[in-house]
């Protein structure tokens, strides 16, 4: 049933990575802190008193001298995010006391400050950590594969393997951009964390099912056609692979609604991404030995 609707599952994963890259175009991806350096805050008013993005704003411009404050509402906490430039710490309390004889007491949630050069050598390392563990990856399985180079050649599983984790990174990072654009969550360390563990779990799942058609192979010494042997072996492993990723899902939405706030946008791209890598491995990777067998 797989390789007879082989199609229909390369167009829908088409369909959502064209999606997702119309995504990263349109809403971008804002670069947390942590790669572009400056001041996270996070405060919460505690007397109730009612007030908009624009009276923050203003009051960093026009009081503190602050330009390029931005500021906008977490509507869960009912507190206010603010992003400014990098400040030291004598700063930070000397901004804490101004706002509190404008605005009244203050309770801090978050504090953040990165310096630009921290920033940058953080975001040079975590394109290096992505680039070099899907390199990685390729080699190790083209290596691991080597015994079943007929029908299809042990290199090209190290590919398949590489274009399925990149089906799914593109994906997770659309749905980052969608949060982006929805609810104004920045790419940060975090995200990239989520990223790495998105791979993991993904490329765990396409290692199961290619070893379940390498013992096949094995076994069958060329009675069966390749399609069979695929459908056999993803028959076989199909319910392992999908309790395991429901027992990772489980987690994950238990964690989501009940886990700490900060967490919850980074737990619901592992969650995104834990969907579309067991979606991947199983109706994408295999399928595409066969569509690798003759090119």
């Amino acid at each position: 049933m797989i390789i007879k609707f082989r199609y229909i599952f390369f167009f829908i994963s088409a369909a959502l990575m064209v999606a997702s890259i119309f995504a990263v175009f349109t809403y971008g991806l804002k670069p947390g802190i942590d790669f572009t350096g400056g001041t996270l805050w996070q405060v919460k008013l505690t007397n109730n008193q009612q007030l908009t993005t624009n009276d923050f704003a203003a009051f960093f411009e026009n009081e503190l001298g602050v330009k390029n404050a931005t500021v906008y509402p977490e509507a869960e906490s009912q507190s206010y995010l603010i992003r400014i430039s990098h400040i030291s710490e004598e700063q930070h309390q000397q901004y804490l006391a101004l706002m509190e004889n404008k605005f009244g007491e203050i309770n801090e949630l978050r504090y953040e400050t990165i310096g630009p050069t921290i920033g940058k050598e953080l975001k040079n390392k975590a394109i290096w950590a992505i680039i070099l563990i899907l390199f990685g990856i390729s080699l190790y399985v083209a290596y691991a594969f080597r015994k079943v180079s007929y029908p299809v050649k042990s290199w090209k599983y190290g590919v398949i393997t590489l274009l399925t984790l990149f089906h799914d990174v593109v994906i997770s990072v659309g749905a980052l951009a969608l949060l982006n654009w929805k609810f104004g969550v920045e790419l940060d360390t975090k995200f990239i964390v989520a990223l790495l563990v998105i791979i993991g779990f993904s490329v765990h799942d396409t290692i199961v099912v290619f070893d379940r058609i390498r013992e096949n192979l094995l076994l069958d010494r060329g009675q069966k056609e390749l399609k069979e042997i695929i459908n056999d072996s993803v028959r076989q492993t199909f319910a392992r692979s999908v309790n395991t990723s429901l027992t990772l899902i489980i987690t994950l939405l238990a964690l989501f609604f009940y886990g700490p706030l900060i967490l919850k946008y980074f737990v619901l791209l592992i969650l995104a991404g834990t969907i579309v890598g067991t979606y991947s491995s199983i109706f994408i990777a295999s399928p595409a030995l066969l569509f690798f067998k003759n090119k």
